[in-house]
């Protein structure tokens, strides 16, 4: 490790309350005006006991045993003025219900405006089951949502948030942008569209330049392990908060990992095995970038905060005929047989497995729909949420859901300094595709609740309208 990024900070010793423990009495943060403050927490919310691991289905898959602990990390910074949270939790999808009730507590407790308050699953494949799609209907490996596991989440959210709020001392923040070119890629296409960017976000006291907390967002599905793997796990993203620790920041840091825009985006046709080593390989280089990046960190002590949030609504799927969904379903089948016995490539096997699984979504929709059912699983997922916290010269984007990569680059082609963080404030039951992807029929497009590309493109239509209207703002400021 260069001596030039090791050196930024002193001996470390960060005060943050880093393990599942009860709450004490909490210590009420009056920030001084354009003061800038920062706060951070982890919290090992770990079920103790056996539970079903959503991700993959038709396989009975309880857990056996934690491999690497699931975390709930939290950062929350003030400029004074403006108070914002952003939380990251291992767990496959935060419900638009489980979110509302989150902001709910944060703004009793604490004063948190709910449009505040960021709240994002790492969409780790290897944690517990909190919400229920329509397209498992008739799946008998698929439990009910265990709803006392969704109430440990929540309240492990809760708690963390709670104590980096009550943790807030006067700090400085840094950011850089890491290249993760080749950590993960296009899962359709291996030469198809990626967004190679990895933004670090680092934290520390203006006292004595202590870490307080690192953040990072990658876009690449969390699915190095599979579901032969029965343990509980962050995948790759647990090694690398784990690397950055280790190498950098001290072992008690919180580290926030954030999913960027991965709908299409995973590690299928970059990984040697489905194996823990592999995370630990994809996990720690990405980890290595991350520090060789930070060799270029800049500190600012003056950070304005600001948060803003809008709402959308997503226009349903069109739907094939009953008989046109059985066909399909027929002929992914027989395709995805047909390659497995022919002994192809394992990411091209792995593709027609996962179309086959998208055609029994589509058929499941099309019979929910025919039963009246659909509707329902809209309202749950409604409306959308697009949400934008600005830290000094840098604005972070929620979206929920899983959205192909190309929504994403259209935003970041028109603004710089801005970074997509998905699955976050909710799910869309599906995914947000582009033409190209529906007129292939793949797995994304078969599994989507919401019509694609209209909706991606709502998505994008209403976050630029955001994001001009931030800029337009501090265009008058400067003037």
């Amino acid at each position: 490790m260069p001596g030039l990024v090791k050196d930024r900070f002193r001996p470390l010793g960060c005060s943050t309350i880093c393990h599942d423990q009860s709450a004490g009495p909490l210590v009420e943060f009056n920030p001084m005006p354009n003061l800038f403050s920062a706060g951070a927490s982890t919290i090992d919310w770990t079920p103790k006991r056996s539970v079903y691991l959503a991700g993959y289905p038709h396989v009975q898959r309880d857990s056996t045993g934690t491999h690497d602990p699931l975390l709930a990390s939290a950062m929350c910074l003030s400029d004074g003025e403006q108070t914002t949270a952003l939380a990251a939790v291992d767990v496959l999808f935060i419900t638009h219900a489980m979110a509302g009730r989150i902001r709910a507590r944060l703004e009793a407790e604490l004063g948190l405006p709910p449009t505040h308050v960021l709240i994002a699953a790492t969409h780790t494949h290897s944690g517990p089951k909190t919400t229920r799609y329509i397209t498992d209907n008739g799946d008998p490996t698929i439990p009910a949502v265990d709803e006392q596991i969704v109430q440990q989440c929540e309240d492990a959210v809760v708690k963390a948030v709670r104590e980096a709020h009550a943790s807030m001392v006067e700090a400085e923040a840094a950011m850089v942008v890491a290249d993760a070119t080749g950590i993960g890629g296009n899962r359709r296409d291996p030469d198809g569209p990626t967004d190679p960017e990895a933004p670090l976000l680092v934290l520390r006291r203006a006292s004595d330049q202590q870490p307080i907390a690192a953040m990072t967002v990658y876009g690449m599905h969390p699915t190095v392990l599979h579901e032969d793997s029965t343990l509980f796990s962050g995948d790759f993203p647990a090694y690398t908060r784990q690397y950055l620790q280790q190498h950098w920041l001290g072992e008690d840091t919180p580290v926030l990992y954030f999913t960027g825009v991965a709908g299409n985006q995973s590690p299928r046709h970059v990984t040697q095995a489905n194996t823990f080593a592999e995370a630990q390989r994809l996990g720690e280089m990405l980890g290595e970038r991350l520090l060789q990046a930070a060799k270029d960190l800049e500190w600012r002590a003056e950070l304005p905060v600001s948060c803003q949030s809008s709402q959308l609504q997503l226009p349903a799927r069109r739907l094939p005929e009953l008989d046109e969904a059985e066909r399909r379903l027929t002929a992914s089948a027989e395709r995805f047989e047909s390659l497995r016995q022919q002994g192809a490539p394992r990411p091209k096997v792995r593709t027609a497995e996962v179309d086959w699984f998208g055609a029994q979504r589509t058929l499941n929709l099309t019979r929910a729909a025919a039963e009246g059912g659909m509707q329902a699983a809209i309202d749950m997922r409604s409306p959308t949420e697009i949400q934008l916290i600005t830290v000094g010269p840098w604005t972070f984007i929620a979206w929920p859901g899983e959205v192909f990569v190309e929504f994403g680059l259209k935003v970041k082609a028109r603004h710089a300094n801005v970074q997509l963080i998905t699955y976050a404030n909710g799910e869309n039951g599906g995914y947000l595709v582009t033409r190209e992807a529906v007129d292939e029929g793949g797995y994304e497009a078969t599994s989507a609740l919401f019509q694609s590309p209209d909706g991606g493109d709502a998505l994008v239509a209403a976050t630029l309208e955001q994001l001009e209207s931030i800029s337009s703002k501090q265009a008058k400021q400067s003037t």
